[in-house]
């Protein structure tokens, strides 16, 4: 039986899961890592040969334990920016997507392209300090004598194929959020190469997703994908009729579309080449959703598991008795985009205790997801695959079955990016014709909540008014 290798490099872990070709997993590995940060200057930094030491070591490890996969693919954070010489050494440590250093870069790089330029060419709506456009301007400005001698610019998934293959190639999904790559035509913005002082050169050969790049050690590698892209195939969503809905500390929502939609000014939301030939991939996110939970379980529910505060939940009815949360702990994004919003608790009356409180948090993030998919147009939306840890809570789930009428959808892997990456492997070396025929056979679902009927209409107009009014 043919087994595949997927490696999902987020930004301080590594994960690796053999999967076979009927999708059971043989083996896994994560290996945490600290970045080199420095909060005064913003800088935000890791080694670059350490993301190549750890790669092979999951790789000979899980080789040893499972067998030599027939192929492997590797997923990555984006954004994170390393710089190299002609012959691919590294010139400075790898500059990681969360550095914020290139703040007046990206400043001279808006005043001179505007935001709507450069959304309708790459898909991005913000120009931000994390882009890789901003930090090469930054390093063209500050750091003469290390652009001087770059002879070689990857991104982290680029980096790592290199230094496996030998062959400097990248894929569209990665390259979208640099804001010097066209994903109309799927080519380099020439435009903004020369603002940067980039030459075509410097840059990876273009190739595809799922596309096969070289061998490491008798192992094919394929080219892989944006890790929120990776999630999404990993959960079985290959078409524009099912999108992905993660809970952990962070909300995030992706959604394949055929178009590129219109530009909004009032809107944060990118729009990715997706690893699927044709598609793109708008991807939303609130930035505190299990981390609401989590801090109310840590601050007032000391002694009580996530299990102990769903059981207080659920006796409570559906609108919690006149409570509502907003969970602006860190801000707003979407669908209003609103750094400076503060989490709100009203109605709460002597009757509201610790379940009442839980509960409300817990409806606010499905009030949230059901704005982001009125703001997106979800029409055409029959399922909704459920991952991260709130996938774990059956109340949760329900929940947002109920309160966006949607079909709701769990997973037995939990690692889905992982086993998207094996997809984006399997499919590369011809051992499945496509990456939805590879999902059908490799993806397990779980459970399917459908809506129950529970009535939060009235509930979640009170959430809509409390956002008008305090946000």
């Amino acid at each position: 039986m043919k087994t595949f290798l997927g490696i999902d490099v987020g930004t301080t872990s590594l994960k690796a899961a053999v999967f076979d070709e009927n999708g059971r997993r043989l083996g896994f590995r994560s290996v945490d890592y600290t970045l080199d940060t420095d909060p005064a200057s913003g800088v935000i930094e890791f080694d670059a040969e350490k993301y190549i030491d750890v790669c092979r070591r999951v790789i000979a490890e899980l080789s040893a334990e499972c067998g030599r996969p027939d192929a492997l693919s590797i997923d990555t954070q984006g954004e994170t920016l390393i710089l190299a010489d002609g012959d691919g050494r590294p010139l400075c440590p790898a500059v990681v997507w969360l550095d914020n250093r290139a703040a007046s870069e990206a400043d001279e790089i808006r005043a001179a392209f505007g935001c709507r330029r450069v959304y309708e060419v790459t898909g991005q709506p913000e120009i931000t300090a994390g882009w890789p456009a901003s930090k090469l301007l930054w390093f063209r400005r500050r750091r003469p004598e290390i652009w001087a001698r770059v002879g070689k610019i990857f991104l982290l998934e680029d980096w790592l194929l290199y230094r496996l293959t030998g062959e400097f190639v990248t894929e569209p999904t990665i390259q979208s959020s640099t804001i010097y790559y066209d994903i109309t035509r799927r080519a380099w913005w020439r435009e903004m190469l020369d603002f940067l002082g980039v030459r075509e050169e410097q840059l990876p050969r273009l190739c595809r997703s799922m596309e096969p790049v070289g061998v490491w050690e008798g192992i094919p590698v394929v080219a892989g994908a944006l890790d929120q892209i990776a999630g999404t195939i990993g959960c079985g969503i290959t078409d524009d009729t099912r999108i992905s809905e993660m809970t952990g500390t962070i909300m995030a929502i992706c959604a394949m579309t055929d178009t590129i939609p219109p530009y909004d000014p009032g809107s944060i939301i990118p729009c990715h080449v997706h690893a699927v030939e044709g598609k793109y991939c708008r991807i939303l996110w609130s930035p505190t959703a299990g981390m609401a939970l989590k801090w109310f379980r840590d601050t007032f529910s000391e002694g009580l598991s996530f299990d102990d505060l769903n059981v207080l939940a659920a006796a409570v009815p559906p609108g919690c008795d006149g409570l509502t949360v907003l969970p602006y702990f860190t801000g707003s994004t979407m669908p209003r985009y609103d750094p400076d919003a503060k989490a709100v608790f009203t109605g709460v009356t002597l009757a509201h205790g610790r379940g009442h409180f839980a509960r409300a948090i817990m409806e606010s993030v499905a009030y949230l997801l059901r704005k982001d998919l009125e703001y997106i147009g979800a029409d055409a939306i029959r399922e909704i695959r459920v991952t991260g840890g709130g996938a774990n809570s059956p109340l949760w789930v329900q929940m947002k079955a109920d309160v966006t009428g949607k079909t709701m959808q769990t997973v037995r892997e939990s690692e889905t990016a992982c086993l998207g990456t094996a997809i984006f492997a399997a499919v590369g070396v011809g051992a499945f014709p496509s990456a939805a025929e590879a999902a059908a056979r490799l993806v397990s679902p779980k459970e399917t909540v459908t809506p129950s009927g529970a009535d939060y209409e009235e509930a979640f107009r009170r959430f809509c008014e409390t956002d008008r009014r305090f946000g």
